[in-house]
């Protein structure tokens, strides 16, 4: 018989639960607070399902009626310069941490509401509402509350999205010197997410100050946690990595309070992440103000036997048992809980004088439609004053380098000037500078805490570096090893850090960069070779660059490294190795969006290029004899193309040709061809032709990867449409 022995993880998991003596023991103040917040947080949410009800609520409504006692118990205790973001339904956590914030973190039950806090609901309900006044000036909503200030990092709609970026602002808390910490609210369903799971290995790895706050209510809309999982005790999740646990009842806010002392004095001291599981239950269904039993995936019985444990009667049962208060006073507490909130609902709604009976939202505070795009992206302020150089009109000194020794020279350079930049990404601190030498040298420069080796777990790390990113104490460079990596991280990418800013009313900045190489004619398949300029054009608040040569290459990153945006850099194998050359001196010069590069003057067909398509192109230039003025785009988005280059070579043209590499189905060329011809229509005399690769990604075989992609003889037949368009011979 073979032999067997049990194992331990050897980390605490632990089931806390109160006694008396625990309420006995609690300070009043603490207790008094909980009451008071409780109450706002149903008066609250009361009304927004009040006005939801009169379909004055745009959208979903989330209620957190019933899961109060997990947001107040955990948040009552932290400091403003805590941090918390959660999920959809994380009205509650909001409320808990702006009030605290307001209030001190202690409430007077007597008085409970001051003016400032009067503010703070009718702004958070303006915001539910959709309203200008709102923190995020209505563009938020119900989904993505965010008031900064207080700590309330964002509410995000996307299950286990805010994992990663919460556990990005620990990092960016740890590595500034605080003993601040940040706590990740979720439910049920994203303690199966990827993303969360990816996090807490990563947050364990380098002992992030994070918690995972998972409120446990058992259901996802109608489906209950134990049909879709084989142990419905989500906290057993940190046994797998290493990560201490509690599991408290969440409608018992003394017990989640106590937890979350115990895991905030070890995330304080270094320890590393903790996870809290609170059992809760909404009272409502996922969205709106009926049971989930008028639905029929809950009981009657059911919701009443939680009903009776109400978080908001536990508290106020133990004051009344404590003499803290007696009924009356408790009693006045919810009254002016509700007072409060009638009095922000009558600054907001008024009696709708088309509807009689009705009330509609006062036309006055809804958000300028002109202004629906504001704030996508910044202004490019940023690099007012910074030293500009165009390298075609350098007439100094060169000094010869290939390209990937500038890549790595550039990022050194910046580094040294800047402490805030660091880099991140999946062996980028070994073999001499990571999987192509673009990290060369950084590692022994700027040490571990600098340089950072990752997990392979591209979701989490990248959404970890837009969390330093919207921090704003940092400032993080990824790279992604190759492109189509970006689409394991594409949730993190397109939902949180390109949305972010524009979501969140432009309240905040995302100086983040990321890195990434084509590989094209390198053997390695379907899955690692695209070209992602194409998706990224089409998706909001991103900036794209991609560089022909190692000079343009230097003022590209510079600019990137200092705009408040988001940032891809594209960069192509094929390159790397190049013999190149750059300014001589040191190489601080930026090459600002709208900064296109006209290779080759010409008169017949304006050719539209990038990476290393510019040189297949003037290569097919001089083979064909057309008369081209080839044109390299380096800034690729819409907000960051040159387009006053792109169009006096039109008006002189009338023809564009489009060249890229890649696949035509994820084309950049095919975004840009339509936004041409709406913008140049009246000088084009023959529809924008393109030269791109095949339909389908490129594949091992060389033979049928030459197949599926562009070089110079794609580029030839294309410059020969474009003539025969022309009718020239």
């Amino acid at each position: 018989m073979p032999r067997r022995r049990r194992l331990q993880t050897g980390v605490d998991w632990i089931e806390l639960s109160t006694t008396t003596a625990d309420w006995d023991r609690a300070e009043p103040d603490l207790l008094l607070t909980m009451l008071g917040q409780l109450h706002l947080i149903r008066a609250f949410e009361e009304a927004v399902l009040e006005l939801a009800g009169e379909g004055l609520v745009h959208g979903p409504a989330h209620s957190s009626i019933g899961q109060e006692g997990g947001a107040v118990g955990s948040i009552v205790g932290l400091r403003s310069s805590d941090a918390v973001n959660g999920s959809h339904r994380g009205h509650h956590q909001f409320l808990a941490k702006v009030i605290g914030h307001v209030s001190g973190g202690r409430l007077d039950v007597g008085s409970l509401v001051s003016p400032r806090l009067q503010a703070v609901l009718q702004r958070s309900l303006a915001e539910i509402l959709g309203l200008a006044q709102g923190f995020s000036g209505g563009r938020g909503g119900s989904m993505h509350l965010q008031w900064l200030e207080a700590g309330a990092l964002g509410t995000n709609a996307i299950v286990g999205g805010g994992a990663p970026i919460a556990a990005g602002h620990a990092w960016a808390q740890k590595h500034a010197g605080t003993d601040d910490l940040t706590v990740n609210y979720f439910g049920d369903g994203a303690a199966q997410i990827g993303s969360v799971l990816e996090t807490m290995n990563l947050a364990a790895a380098w002992k992030l100050p994070v918690c995972s706050f998972i409120e446990n209510n058992l259901y996802a809309v109608a489906t209950r946690a134990d049909e879709i999982t084989a142990d419905p005790r989500f906290s057993v999740r940190g046994q797998g990595f290493g990560i201490p646990s509690w599991r408290v009842d969440g409608m018992d806010p003394l017990a989640v309070h106590l937890a979350m002392e115990e895991a905030a004095e070890l995330m304080r001291g270094g320890g590393g992440p903790t996870i809290v599981e609170a059992e809760v239950y909404r009272f409502f269904h996922q969205n709106g103000p009926y049971p989930g039993s008028a639905f029929g995936y809950r009981s009657k019985q059911e919701e009443a036997d939680w009903r009776a444990r109400d978080p908001l009667e536990r508290v106020a049962a133990e004051i009344r048992r404590r003499d803290l208060l007696d009924d009356a006073a408790v009693a006045a507490v919810r009254d002016q809980a509700r007072d409060a909130m009638r009095a922000a609902v009558a600054e907001l709604v008024e009696d709708d004088p088309d509807a009689a009976g009705t009330r509609r939202i006062r036309p006055e505070l809804w958000p300028d439609p002109a202004r629906v795009d504001a704030g996508m992206r910044g202004d490019a302020r940023e690099l007012d004053g910074l030293p500009e150089l165009e390298p075609l009109a350098h007439t100094g000194a060169w000094t010869e380098t290939r390209f990937v020794d500038a890549v790595a020279g550039v990022m050194d350079r910046r580094m040294g000037a800047d402490p805030r930049i660091i880099v991140l990404g999946e062996d980028v601190h070994h073999l001499g500078g990571g999987t192509n030498g673009a990290t060369k040298g950084l590692l022994k420069t700027y040490g571990p805490d600098r340089i950072i080796g990752t997990p392979i777990s591209e979701n989490a790390f990248t959404g970890l570096a837009g969390g330093i990113a919207l921090d704003g104490r940092f400032r993080p460079v990824v790279e992604l090893m190759y492109p189509d990596f970006l689409w394991v991280a594409a949730d993190q990418i397109f939902n949180q850090i390109g949305k972010a800013r524009h979501m969140f009313g432009d309240n905040d900045t995302v100086p983040l960069v990321v890195r990434t190489k084509v590989a094209m004619g390198s053997g390695y398949g379907s899955q690692h070779l695209m070209d992602p300029a194409g998706i990224f054009a089409t998706a909001p608040g991103w900036r794209i660059v991609a560089a022909s040569d190692a000079a343009d290459y230097v003022g590209l990153m510079n600019a990137a490294l200092a705009l408040e945006d988001p940032v891809l850099v594209i960069e192509h194998v094929d390159l790397y190795g190049r013999s190149d050359r750059v300014p001589s001196g040191d190489p601080d010069y930026v090459i600002p969006p709208g900064s296109a590069a006209v290779r080759r003057a010409g008169n017949d067909v304006t050719v539209l290029s990038y990476l290393t398509m510019v040189q297949h192109s003037l290569d097919a230039i001089e083979r064909t004899g057309v008369d081209a003025e080839l044109i390299d785009l380096r800034w690729l988005d819409r907000a960051s193309l040159d387009w006053e280059t792109i169009g006096e070579s039109i008006r002189k043209t009338n023809a564009v040709l489009i060249v890229e590499q890649g696949a035509r189905g994820t084309s950049y060329g095919g975004w840009l061809a339509d936004e041409l011809q709406r913008r140049f229509f009246d000088w084009l005399d023959q529809p924008v032709e393109r030269v791109t690769g095949g339909e389908a990604s490129p594949s091992i075989s060389k033979v049928l990867e030459r197949a599926a992609i562009a070089r110079t003889e794609e580029v030839v037949a294309g410059l020969e449409r474009v003539r025969a368009g022309m009718g020239g011979a």
